[in-house]
C-alpha cells in the first residue's frame, strides 16, 4: 500500500471487507449505515445545540443544525455542508466534527441536511444549500450570529456544496462569504486525474463508487459539464472567497482539489493548500479513527479563519 498513517490502515482493512457499496441501491446502503451502532466519542461542549428548519422549494422543509460556542457573541458564523457523495449522509455524520469547529474557530456552525440524490438530483441539493445559506445570512441575528462575517465549508460532496455556494453567491450578487474551507472536495466528474488511478481501488472512496456517487446525482452527462456540478469547469474563478484546502494523500480527490486551488490561485484568489500525510478519504468525520488528526485540520481551520477575522477587524 502507499504512504498510510496505521490508522488509515486499519480503517480502509476494516471499509474493504464491507458490501461493495458501487453494486447496491441508495437505500440499502442508507439502511446498512443506518444499522452500525454509534460509537461513542467525547464530544466538544457547547452552549447550545438547536435544530431548526428552513423553508425550500414549494412546500418542502429541510433541516439545519445550529451550534452555538460558550461565549457573549454575536459570534461569526461558519456554515457547513455534510459529505457522502449527494446520496448519503445527514447532520449526524458531520456531528462531532462540526462541534468541535464551533468549539475551536468560536463560531457558530450551521450544518445544512440538504435533500439527496438520487431522488432530489442536481440542481435541488444547491439549491437547497444555497437557500440554506441566504436564510441563515437574513436570520443570524436571530441565533447571536453576525452574518457580516460569514464562511462556508464541507467535507468532499459538502465541499463541492461549499465551493458551488461560492461561485454562486458571487454570480448573483448573493450573500457575501469571506472564505470557504473544502476539505477533499469534489471539483470536477471527470474521474481521471493521477491519483484517481493511484488510489482507485482500496482505499475507501474507490472510483467505482465516486462514478456512483456522480451518477446518481446528475441526470445527464451535459450536468457532469455544469460549473455548479463542476466548479473547477467555471471560465471565472476571479473574485471569490480566500479559500483553504485539506485534501487527503491516499485519495481519488486529491488532485482535483489541488487543481481547484491553483486554478482559484491562478485567478487571484487567496488560497492556502494542506495535504493531509498519510491519510485516506472520510478521515474529517470520522472521529472514533482519527480524533488526533481532526484536531490537527481543525487547527489549520482555526488559523486561516483568525486570518480572516482580522480582516473584517482592519476593515472595520
Amino acid at each position: 500500500m502507499a504512504n498510510l498513517d496505521p490508522k488509515a490502515r486499519a480503517y480502509v482493512e476494516m471499509f474493504n471487507q464491507m458490501p461493495a457499496i458501487h453494486k447496491m441501491e441508495p437505500n440499502a446502503v442508507r439502511e446498512m449505515f443506518a444499522s452500525v451502532p454509534p460509537v461513542e466519542v467525547e464530544l466538544a461542549p457547547l452552549a447550545k445545540i438547536e435544530d431548526r428548519k428552513v423553508s425550500v422549494g414549494q412546500d418542502d422543509q429541510i433541516k439545519i443544525r445550529v451550534y452555538t460556542p460558550e461565549g457573549e457573541g454575536p459570534f461569526p458564523v461558519f456554515v457547513y455542508y455534510h459529505g457522502g457523495g449527494w446520496v448519503i449522509g445527514d447532520l449526524e455524520t458531520s456531528d462531532a466534527s462540526c462541534r468541535m469547529l464551533a468549539n475551536r474557530t468560536n463560531r457558530i456552525v450551521v450544518s445544512v441536511d440538504y435533500r439527496l440524490a438520487p431522488e432530489y438530483k442536481f440542481p435541488i441539493p444547491v439549491e437547497d444549500s444555497y437557500t440554506a445559506l441566504k436564510w441563515v445570512s437574513e436570520h443570524a441575528n436571530e441565533f447571536n450570529g453576525n452574518a457580516s462575517n460569514l464562511v462556508v465549508g464541507g467535507d468532499s460532496a459538502g465541499g463541492n456544496l461549499a465551493a458551488v455556494v461560492s461561485q454562486l453567491s458571487k454570480d448573483q450578487n448573493g450573500p457575501n462569504i469571506l472564505g470557504q474551507v473544502l476539505v477533499y472536495p469534489v471539483t470536477a466528474l471527470t474521474y481521471d486525474t493521477k491519483s484517481y488511478f493511484d488510489f482507485q481501488e482500496g482505499y475507501g472512496l474507490d472510483r467505482d463508487l465516486m462514478i456512483w456517487f456522480g451518477n446518481h446525482y446528475i441526470n445527464s452527462e451535459e450536468d457532469s459539464r455544469n460549473k455548479y456540478v463542476s466548479p473547477l469547469s467555471s471560465e471565472d474563478l476571479s473574485n471569490l472567497p480566500s479559500a483553504l484546502i485539506i485534501t487527503a494523500e491516499n485519495d481519488v480527490l486529491r488532485d482535483e482539489g489541488n487543481k481547484y486551488g491553483q486554478s482559484l490561485r491562478d485567478a487571484g484568489v487567496n488560497v492556502e493548500m494542506h495535504c493531509e500525510e498519510g491519510l485516506v478519504h472520510g478521515y474529517f468525520t470520522n472521529m472514533a479513527v482519527f480524533p488526533e488528526r481532526i484536531e490537527k485540520s481543525i487547527n489549520r481551520i482555526e488559523e486561516f479563519l483568525n486570518k480572516l477575522n482580522q480582516t473584517v477587524l482592519n476593515k472595520g
